[in-house]
């Protein structure tokens, strides 16, 4: 007994405590001995791409860390609003003229449309032989109300300063001058989407514009018409992006850590879809999307 406390209280609250600091340090020991060592960031691209500000952020983060070497961009995604897509492939674009940093895309199950729209602003791009890929083509989904709203008895009224003001509206029939009109605007955005692959793959236009009726292809199909570079997973991209970026040995791998929401998930989960096509009717978003 010492200060009235059991001499074998002691003895077991410091082997208790020799365990956690042993367990603690366990945890730790890798992540101190990888500081300060070079490394291969990850940005996730994934499910519908309806907002671009996180991943440009993230990319912004990455590319100005003197310790990321390269970048990977592993991408699970059909693709989705024609803006935002092209923001993250700015993003990706600044990062490789300005940075001077790797980028190589790693595709998931699937990276189309504007999956895809995004991997051809990196330095090489890296399919799964299953990978579902391409869909290079834009689309807008209308829907139309008008017969049963008469059905039900409710009329539409509008006001209007142009006759092309309500264009798309889901309560009246679309005119053919307003259909000429959408599909003029809908070849403009296919043709960038056409340039952006061209450029990006060192290919002719005419060799995309085959390829680019809205069409998938499996990671294996791709390479062999030179969209993708090689056959590979994530872990290859990993290590390629190590290489080029030259790092010697196994790269330390960085990947922003975001916190658990209960409401992305859901989102994620349930409603990421519901959420793109439920708004189409009335803002009538232009969409890299592969609709499946």
């Amino acid at each position: 007994m010492n200060n009235g406390y059991p001499r074998w209280k002691r003895v077991v609250w410091m082997v208790l405590g020799g365990v956690i600091l042993f367990g603690i340090g366990k945890a730790l020991l890798p992540e101190m001995l990888l500081a300060g060592k070079d490394g291969v960031a990850i940005v996730r691209v994934e499910g519908p791409i309806l907002d671009s500000y996180q991943t440009v952020e993230e990319l912004k983060t990455f590319a100005e860390n003197p310790l990321v070497k390269a970048i990977v961009v592993r991408i699970d995604s059909p693709g989705g609003g024609v803006a935002p897509s092209q923001e993250i492939y700015n993003a990706v674009k600044r990062i490789r003229k300005e940075k001077n940093k790797t980028v190589i895309a790693s595709m998931g199950t699937v990276a189309a449309s504007g999956g895809y729209y995004i991997a051809v602003a990196t330095d090489r791009i890296l399919a799964n032989p299953g990978t579902l890929t391409g869909s290079i083509g834009v689309i807008m989904q209308l829907a139309n109300f008008q017969e049963l709203l008469e059905k039900i008895g409710v009329k539409n009224i509008v006001v209007k300063s142009g006759k092309f003001k309500d264009i798309g509206s889901p309560f009246r029939p679309m005119q053919d001058e307003d259909r000429k009109l959408l599909q003029s605007v809908m070849n403009d955005v296919h043709r960038q989407f056409i340039e952006v692959v061209a450029e990006g793959r060192s290919l002719d236009l005419a060799e995309v514009e085959l390829l680019a009726d809205g069409r998938v292809f499996t990671g294996q199909q791709a390479k062999s018409i030179l969209l993708v570079d090689d056959i590979g997973d994530l872990h290859d991209a990993i290590k390629l992006a190590g290489e080029l970026g030259g790092i010697e040995g196994e790269p330390r791998v960085l990947e922003t850590s975001k916190p658990f929401s209960f409401r992305d998930l859901l989102q994620n989960t349930f409603l990421g879809n519901v959420r793109t096509f439920t708004s189409t009717p009335f803002s009538m978003p232009l969409l890299y999307l592969w609709v499946a």
